[in-house]
């Protein structure tokens, strides 16, 4: 049984990778964000604007105690979901833990130019949208450090994460590459 959540600050591309991650490892993925939304009929940024964060937090967290279940999974987890609830710790002991590790600027860039933008930085003018991530960002930053593996979100070599993680669920494997 294997199951790799993927923690890291908003835009750091937990999603992303997690996806490529699960293709070529021939896993599972999941997003906890997605199964909120699917679960509850409304996306997180309209349950943001209707309720209130720790009512959130408190479902989220229930979303992620339900991965439990998953075989072979890849699981992306939302900005927060490693900083609430004792989070980080639950997923250290049920499966393997990644940070995905970007720079507070690369953050912030992402953020600033995405599509889709993130319940907490909504309604944000540049200027405020830098000053919180920094914020955040170092508020966050220790829970992310509770992960077992950390991988630099910039530049990333997926073949070399791969490697990485093959070889820390089946050390007595070869890589494949």
């Amino acid at each position: 049984m294997t199951r790799i959540y993927i923690v890291g600050f908003m835009g750091s591309g937990k999603t992303t990778i997690a996806k490529r991650l699960a293709n070529h490892l021939g896993m599972e993925w999941y997003d906890t964000d997605r199964m909120f939304e699917e679960r509850f009929h409304i996306s997180v940024n309209d349950f943001f604007q209707k309720y209130d964060e720790p009512l959130y937090r408190r479902l989220e967290t229930e979303m992620l105690h339900s991965t439990e279940q998953f075989n072979q999974a890849i699981v992306s987890t939302g900005g927060g979901t490693a900083c609430f609830n004792d989070n980080m710790e639950w997923m250290n002991q049920h499966g393997l833990t990644l940070f995905l590790k970007v720079s507070p600027l690369t953050a912030y860039d992402r953020l600033l130019h995405a599509k889709v933008k993130r319940p907490l930085a909504v309604n944000k003018t540049p200027e405020e949208l830098l000053a919180f991530v920094n914020e955040c960002f170092a508020e966050r930053l220790p829970f992310y450090e509770q992960a077992q593996l950390t991988i630099k979100g910039e530049d990333l070599d997926l073949n070399q994460v791969i490697a990485t993680i093959q070889g820390l669920i089946n050390p007595s494997s070869t890589p494949i590459m």
